[in-house]
């Protein structure tokens, strides 16, 4: 109605608002004569609601204690799966987090050379020849989109002078990257190939540079099809 209660707090102590109320705000919940009968208080969340309105979610009392009492029994939990001390839990995940970016380096890696058969190069098997130029053209499957520009590189530097185009699928989608050795890219344009095999895989356009580009499609059965189909282009050219 025309009346709201309103719960004060404190007494400013200096500065030009001595002896005033240190804190004066709307109650619009539960509240207690002083806060000594709240006891123990854990902050548990802290956000915005709205402009320049902060919310602050806590526990108290009996409840603070027990949340408490079970983060103190998963610290020691975790500190015995890992044999360290708890003050030592943090390094020990900073040492595991740095051994799992080596390993997914190293897992990254051994892809790479499976994927250019057992090496980085590509094998002379591999590279065919599509209107007099050298051609390779693979499809690799669990390969992240992430890993194809590295693979291009990789082809570039064993074919030399020619087309290298790289598909990899992974969970059911294809991406795919177009490399141009810098000796074409003044005929030959990767952004021009590289949009003609995403079309293929059912994408939308692609970009990059004439001499590396990259695009992706969700249908990644038509691999072998975005492979043909730049081969077609580039043999009308």
């Amino acid at each position: 109605g025309d009346e709201v209660r309103v719960v004060t707090m404190g007494t400013t102590l200096h500065g030009e608002n001595a002896g005033k109320v240190y804190s004066m705000e709307l109650c619009g919940g539960t509240h207690v004569n002083n806060t000594g009968k709240i006891g123990l208080v854990h902050v548990i969340n802290e956000g915005a609601v709205g402009s320049g309105v902060r919310r602050l979610e806590a526990l108290t009392g009996e409840a603070a204690r027990r949340f408490l009492s079970k983060q103190e029994q998963l610290v020691k939990d975790l500190s015995a799966s890992m044999k360290v001390a708890p003050h030592q839990l943090l390094d020990r995940v900073d040492s595991l987090m740095a051994e799992r970016r080596q390993l997914t380096t190293q897992v990254s890696d051994l892809k790479k050379q499976m994927a250019m058969g057992g090496s980085t190069r590509a094998t002379e098997q591999e590279v065919e020849e599509v209107a007099g130029m050298s051609f390779l053209g693979k499809i690799i499957e669990d390969l992240p989109a992430k890993e194809l520009r590295s693979l291009v590189d990789a082809g570039k530097q064993s074919v030399k002078s020619g087309v290298i185009v790289i598909v990899g699928i992974d969970d059911g989608k294809a991406g795919i990257s177009v490399g141009v050795t810098e000796d074409l890219t003044s005929t030959i344009s990767a952004v021009d190939l590289v949009r003609i095999g995403s079309a293929a895989l059912g994408g939308k356009g692609g970009g990059g540079r004439p001499d590396m580009a990259q695009a992706g499609g969700p249908n990644s059965d038509k691999a072998q099809t975005a492979l043909d189909e730049i081969k077609a282009a580039l043999l009308q050219s």
